[in-house]
C-alpha cells in the first residue's frame, strides 16, 4: 500500500466532529436549509459580528454588504439554474446545499484534509440522491445539480472533478476518478446547440479514470476498467478493459482477466441512446436563446 493512515490531534478531532455533526442534525432537521447555510458560512467566514452589525441597521460599506448578502444561497444564482428542464423542486435544496459545499472549499479549512474529507461526506449524504460509507471527496469538485447522481461506497473523487448531473450519473464501488476529469451526461444537437440531451452516464465497480479523462454523456466505464490520462471516452469501455487515446480505444485486458472480459476486437459499443432521459418542457416556459443564431443552411 502507498498510503498510511493519518488523524487530527484529538483536541482538533473532537472539535471537527462537533462542527460536522452540528451541520449534519440542522440539515436533517426541519429548519429552513437556506437560512442553515447562511448561517454556517457567517461563522466559517468570521464574519458574525458584520453581519449582526448590518441587520441592526448599522453602517456597511456596499463592499461589505453584497459579501454579507453572498451568504445567503438565495441571493446567488448558479449556472444551472437556467436549464429549462431541470427539476424545480429539487433544485432549490440541492442549490442551497452546492452552495455550502462551493463557499467551504473557499474556506482555509478546505485544504485541512482530514477535517474536509469528513464535512464534504457529511453534505454529501443531503445533497447526492445516494452516497455510500467511506467515500472520499476533495478539493474544487463541481456539479450540475448533485440531486442525480448517485455514489458506491469507498469511492475517491479527487480535485477539480466535475460530475455533471444534468442527466444522470451513477458512480459503483471503490470507484477512483483523479484529478481534472470531466464526466458528462448531457450533450448538445451539433446544427442547435441550445437542444439539449439529457442522457444516464455510468462508472461501474472498481473502474479508474485517471488525470484529465473525459466521459462523454451516456457511456459505460466498465466494471474494473481504466481510463488512460487525458482519454476521451466516446463508447463504453468494457469490463476489464484499459482504453487510452482521444477518442479512447481499448489497447489491453488488465492482466489476469483475459479469461472474463471481452476480446480487444470486440470493441467498444455507443449505446448512448439507450441510455437517453427524456424530459418534457413546461407549456408556459420563456424561453431564453443566448445565442440568436441563424441556423438556416445557405442555398
Amino acid at each position: 500500500m502507498t498510503k498510511r493512515h493519518v488523524s487530527l490531534p484529538v483536541e482538533a478531532d473532537a472539535g471537527v466532529g462537533e462542527f460536522v455533526d452540528y451541520v449534519d442534525e440542522r440539515l436533517s432537521s426541519d429548519e429552513d436549509t437556506c437560512e442553515v447555510v447562511q448561517d454556517v458560512l457567517i461563522d466559517l467566514f468570521g464574519d458574525r459580528e458584520a453581519y449582526e452589525r448590518w441587520q441592526n441597521g448599522g453602517d456597511v460599506s456596499p463592499t461589505e454588504r453584497v459579501r454579507l448578502q453572498g451568504y445567503d444561497p438565495c441571493n446567488a444564482t448558479l449556472e444551472s439554474e437556467y436549464y429549462a428542464e431541470k427539476d424545480e423542486d429539487r433544485f432549490q435544496r440541492s442549490k442551497h446545499l452546492q452552495w455550502l459545499w462551493r463557499q467551504f472549499d473557499a474556506t482555509p479549512m478546505a485544504d485541512n484534509v482530514e477535517f474536509a474529507l469528513r464535512f464534504r461526506q457529511m453534505l454529501a449524504d443531503h445533497l447526492f440522491a445516494e452516497c455510500g460509507d467511506n467515500c472520499r471527496f476533495f478539493k474544487g469538485i463541481s456539479f450540475t445539480y448533485g440531486h442525480n447522481i448517485s455514489v458506491g461506497d469507498n469511492v475517491v473523487i479527487h480535485d477539480d472533478v466535475h460530475l455533471d448531473d444534468r442527466g444522470q450519473l451513477t458512480i459503483g464501488d471503490r470507484v477512483s476518478i483523479s484529478d481534472g476529469v470531466h464526466v458528462y451526461s448531457h450533450d448538445h444537437d451539433i446544427v442547435d446547440q441550445t437542444e439539449v440531451r439529457n442522457y444516464h452516464t455510468v462508472v461501474g465497480d472498481d473502474a479508474r479514470v485517471t488525470y484529465d479523462a473525459m466521459v462523454s454523456a451516456g457511456c459505460r466505464v466498465g466494471e474494473n476498467a481504466v481510463v488512460g490520462a487525458r482519454a476521451v471516452v466516446q463508447v463504453d469501455v468494457p469490463d476489464h478493459h484499459i482504453a487510452v487515446g482521444m477518442p479512447a480505444k481499448s489497447v489491453r485486458v488488465k492482466p489476469g482477466w483475459d479469461e472474463v472480459a471481452a476480446p480487444l476486437d470486440a470493441g467498444g459499443e455507443n449505446r448512448k441512446e439507450e441510455r437517453r432521459i427524456h424530459y418534457d418542457l413546461p407549456d408556459d416556459l420563456d424561453v431564453f436563446d443566448e445565442f440568436q443564431r441563424d441556423l438556416t443552411p445557405p442555398k
